[in-house]
């Protein structure tokens, strides 16, 4: 696991000392919106091809090094027989040049990109919509014409793992996998790494909402880590990247449609004082109502918001009902991450990112005025669905599955995997226009 680092609890002191007091604790729905991915095939124009007319020239001593690795890549949590081990053994002991050339160039393209991108076939991703940019520095034509000249094939399909240290300790729990069920539990993890950019960077934030947790990361080490409450079942919280770009201090709160259907909307209509009571302000009536929520102790933001533009509206932000937090199953929002300490998210965010000293973060709390403080460098948050993680004392840590995700990836392993990059486009991103749930401007 990730060090921690011993200047997370000095200076998150500091920032309690320097904020005001907690807002009162209500009982109000917080913001969020549930996405469906559109449909997404993977058979797409070709973008990067080994010219059939030119093959890359395959030496034996090349070829059989990629079929031991090939031979061995069980512990990789990937499969020997979907890279033709024995057609490429065939092809080595062959006299045909044309022949080895394009069964071993075959079977790199699919095996790099199953290391680089994933075997699952983006129809067993269940709301994936991380944004993956290994393609854009690690294009696999270019990388396979150096490792033949180099004679470096192996060292460059190692290369492609994800350099997280929890990914090799799934990889090293999968060699001491007791049942097939263990395994494929780890495999399917391994796959969500490969979904994800391979180096997640220096400074990040990650919520595994499995784990109900979050985690701030700097210069490689976690600096804080939060209890989270993440989506119900039946809205579930979608896995995204989006950079992080500020964070707001008493934040308003734009309602999504589908908050305003589930009872604000009649109380606007029926109860008009009651809704003003709750800080409520609209415009419109009916299938136009807009309803905002003012800042202030009943605001269902509570005391901030991560500014992290999506078009899922998707946030992390604090929340006013703060019983959630002791429950050990904390899935009870509408998609939105809820965030613990949230006066000591916020502060760490506004003083470490925005460059701003713990007396104007506690000014600009005690203010009760909504403050946005923008970050020098913005940084990507990932929304991320780990199933298995490194346990405490070795091996691995099962969690429950509470969106049924993992089914779909392990029945995946049974059928074909995703082509090669070299024949299909790079991983398209659902757009959101046919997506249900879509909010009207919300926060």
């Amino acid at each position: 696991m990730v060090k921690r680092s011993p200047l997370a609890a000095p200076l998150l002191l500091s920032l309690t000392l320097a904020a005001a007091p907690a807002l009162a604790q209500t009982n109000v729905k917080e913001d969020s919106v549930v996405l469906q991915p559109d449909k997404v095939t993977d058979d797409a124009p070709e973008v990067e091809s080994a010219d059939e007319a030119n093959l890359p020239n395959w030496s034996k001593g090349n070829a059989e090094t990629l079929l031991r690795v090939i031979e061995g890549i069980g512990a990789e949590g990937l499969f020997a027989k979907d890279y033709n081990p024995e057609g490429l053994a065939a092809a080595i002991v062959s006299d045909d040049q044309a022949r080895l050339d394009r069964t071993a160039t075959d079977a790199f393209l699919l095996l790099a990109t199953h290391l680089r991108d994933g075997r699952t076939p983006n129809a067993a991703r269940k709301q994936w919509f991380m944004v993956d940019s290994d393609a854009d520095h690690m294009p696999l034509i270019a990388l396979l014409n150096q490792s033949l000249v180099a004679g470096t094939v192996a060292e460059t399909l190692a290369a492609f793992d994800p350099v997280h240290p929890d990914f090799a300790a799934l990889k090293a729990a999968l060699a001491t996998a007791k049942t097939p069920a263990d395994a494929n539990v780890i495999r399917v993890n391994m796959e969500r790494w490969r979904w994800m950019p391979r180096d997640l960077g220096k400074r990040y934030i990650v919520s595994n909402v499995p784990e109900y947790l979050t985690r701030v990361v700097h210069s490689g080490k976690i600096i804080a880590t939060h209890k989270a409450v993440v989506g119900k079942a039946s809205t579930p919280t979608p896995q995204l990247n989006p950079m992080a770009t500020g964070v707001i201090v008493n934040p308003t709160w734009t309602l999504p449609r589908s908050i305003i259907n589930e009872g604000i909307g009649a109380t606007i209509a029926n109860n008009p004082a009651s809704a003003r009571a709750q800080g409520y302000t609209w415009t419109g009536s009916g299938k136009t109502l807009s309803v905002v929520q003012k800042a202030g102790p009943n605001n269902a933001l509570g005391v901030m918001k991560l500014e992290m533009l999506n078009p899922h509206a998707i946030y992390l932000h604090d929340t006013p009902s703060k019983g959630a937090f002791n429950a050990a199953a904390r899935a009870f929002s509408h998609g939105c991450i809820r965030t613990e300490r949230a006066l000591h998210f916020s502060g760490l965010m506004a003083v470490m990112f925005a460059g701003k000293s713990p007396e104007e973060f506690g000014e600009a709390i005690a203010s009760g005025a909504t403050t946005r403080f923008g970050f020098d460098d913005p940084f990507p948050v990932y929304v991320a669905y780990w199933t298995a993680i490194p346990g405490d004392k070795g091996g691995v840590k099962k969690l429950a599955d509470i969106y049924g995700r993992d089914a779909p990836v392990v029945a995946s392993f049974a059928k074909p995997g995703r082509p090669a990059a070299s024949m299909i486009a790079p991983t398209v991103v659902p757009t959101i226009a046919s997506a249900a749930g879509k909010a009207s401007g919300g926060q």
